[in-house]
């Protein structure tokens, strides 16, 4: 009997920290459907439930995961022209100041005149961002860039919209709000090379069994010549990308009263928040420091902003 869902097989190693997102959810205006942040770390939260269960009205305990929000500046703006087979980059306009923040040396694209003038051919428009890891605990040096995709479906509206924000710091609480549902993408924790007793969860063999005891007892028929790719067999475990759908935001918190969710020592492995945070219903993928992705919920919407009556802040 062997455990793991085949649905993600093969299991493939992250090439890189910050996930891929391949899909956003569809909303009416423009707006910003991403983000990032940082895994800090969990604790444990008490609230009024407001769901349909038995308990509602009642007072439940949540375990709750703290996310540290960097600094996040837009410097440009990317648009795309419609290929044969997806959109494909057409043309980039920067804000001169953030983009040599960002490490462009050779700033050229900085007439948003010009960029306009050719609105009729864009299929698509996103916004260019960048932030600097050393602002939360994060032991990433480098700065690193970013696409924040913008909702709607009229161009025009989209331009006008991140026109605006060109050259902006840009908030957690300019996209998300307390009671709204996010999806979490990001890379579990990598746990090197494993068995197949611990990568797939199968038996082990007697005691009296001949050879090893913690392997699969076979690999297959005499016929066909062949190891099949479902066979449970030793190899790489984890930090491979998951998404996590439906996360509820139980609240947002400013930099301010960070010290309203730092527990006694801080986090095991993070230390302490002292940025903008989010308080986030569940569990997430990773360990501690992990860099997360961050969209708008594909599958449920906002409820009702959530009654938080107790956080632990007891050392983790």
């Amino acid at each position: 009997m062997r455990h793991g869902s085949l649905g993600f097989w093969q299991h493939r190693r992250a090439k890189r920290q910050l996930p891929r997102v391949r899909s956003y959810s569809l909303v009416d205006g423009p707006s910003f459907l991403g983000f990032v942040a940082f895994k800090a770390g969990m604790t444990h939260i008490t609230m009024t439930d407001d769901s349909e269960s038995p308990s509602k009205g009642s007072e439940i305990a949540r375990a709750a995961t703290v996310l540290e929000i960097p600094k996040v500046l837009i410097y440009g703006i990317r648009a795309y022209k419609k290929s044969y087979v997806y959109n494909e980059p057409f043309l980039e306009v920067y804000d001169g100041n953030a983009a040599k923040a960002v490490g462009i040396k050779a700033v050229k694209n900085t007439d948003i005149a010009a960029f306009k003038k050719k609105a009729n051919e864009f299929e698509d428009i996103r916004a260019l961002a960048f932030f600097d890891a050393k602002s939360v605990g994060s032991s990433n040096k480098r700065v690193m860039r970013f696409e924040i995709p913008i909702g709607g479906s009229e161009t025009q509206a989209k331009m006008a919209f991140v026109e605006n924000w060109l050259g902006k710091e840009l908030k957690i609480s300019d996209i998300l709000k307390s009671g709204e549902y996010i999806d979490v993408i990001g890379i579990t924790k990598g746990k090197g090379w494993a068995g197949a007793i611990k990568r797939f969860g199968v038996a082990k063999q007697p005691r009296k069994a001949t050879g090893r005891i913690r392997h699969v007892g076979a690999l297959g028929p005499f016929t066909p010549h062949k190891v099949i790719f479902s066979v449970p067999q030793a190899g790489h475990l984890g930090y491979n990308y998951r998404t996590e759908l439906n996360k509820m935001v139980l609240k947002l918190g400013h930099s301010n009263a960070a010290s309203e969710i730092n527990p006694k020592g801080g986090y095991p492995n993070y230390g302490v928040v002292k940025s903008d945070y989010i308080i986030v219903d569940g569990s997430v993928p990773g360990p501690a420091k992990r860099l997360l992705r961050i969209r708008k919920a594909m599958r449920k919407k906002a409820s009702g902003e959530p009654q938080i009556i107790y956080t632990s802040l007891e050392s983790k």
